[in-house]
């Protein structure tokens, strides 16, 4: 895993309290800060109380979208009068992604925090409110519906660099390399055993059921008429093929 320079909001939830000496020290050595935000006003700027009944105040050209299951925001300090502190997190949201753009490779591993969930997959905030896309497929091997399946919103993971698009400023990402590979899951399992697996899609010519057996491992089974999505099943490892990275399974009981 490399140096991870920013961490997403909110991945420590302390909230500091801060003296006017500390945020001019801030001001002065371009340093970054957390806060919780208090409130949003009608005109969409955000309030936080930094203690010692300092105000900061983010306007609203310098705070850029917010999570509402999220109330912390890295910020820096851009301008103090008496005890306001006038506040930006568009340029920690700029610093992150400079950062990103030219120290992050394809490859790398980063911790993550689930901001937002799709049909199509999720965005991922990898530091600093610089996000990128984990689309469906990368989630894991195994087959699903929705997201939802394998992933919270507000859930911390590792997430592997998979795509960084730098002429678009995009970030494409993969859960599914986190959970180990085929042949890391496969070694602890054995012909002959029976194992609980849950029952995902058919194949085309429903000639046979996927059945998930772990996180990101799967293995197939004869096709059943009243076997649905997401029913739990025993089943007994037939074969394991490791050459074509296949598992055949037969249906135990369902």
């Amino acid at each position: 895993m490399i140096y991870q320079r920013f961490i997403p909001e909110g991945w420590n939830k302390n909230v500091n309290q801060y003296s006017i000496q500390d945020l001019k020290g801030a001001l002065d050595k371009n340093t970054i800060l957390q806060g919780k935000i208090e409130r949003i006003d009608e005109k969409y700027n955000a309030y936080l109380d930094l203690g010692d009944n300092i105000k900061g105040i983010i306007p609203n050209k310098e705070l850029g979208n917010i999570i509402q299951s999220n109330p912390y925001v890295q910020f820096k300090v851009s301008n103090i009068i008496d005890n306001t502190c006038y506040l930006s997190r568009k340029a920690v949201k700029d610093e992150s992604l400079n950062w990103a753009l030219n120290d992050l490779s394809k490859g790398d591993i980063v911790d993550g925090i689930v901001r937002t969930i799709k049909p199509y997959g999720a965005f991922v905030e990898i530091g600093g409110g610089t996000s990128g896309l984990l689309y469906i497929n990368d989630i894991s091997v195994a087959r699903m519906k929705t997201p939802e399946e394998k992933i919270k919103v507000g859930q911390r993971i590792k997430v592997k660099i998979k795509e960084i698009d730098k002429e678009n400023k995009k970030f494409y990402l993969s859960y599914k390399d986190m959970l180990g590979t085929w042949d890391e899951n496969v070694k602890d399992l054995k012909e002959g055993s029976i194992i609980k697996g849950i029952a995902k899609e058919t194949t085309k010519n429903r000639d046979g059921i996927f059945i998930e057996l772990k996180p990101n491992l799967v293995g197939m089974c004869e096709y059943r008429n009243n076997l649905k999505y997401g029913q739990e099943v025993q089943v007994k490892i037939k074969k394991i093929i490791p050459e074509k990275k296949k598992i055949k399974l037969t249906i135990v009981s369902c």
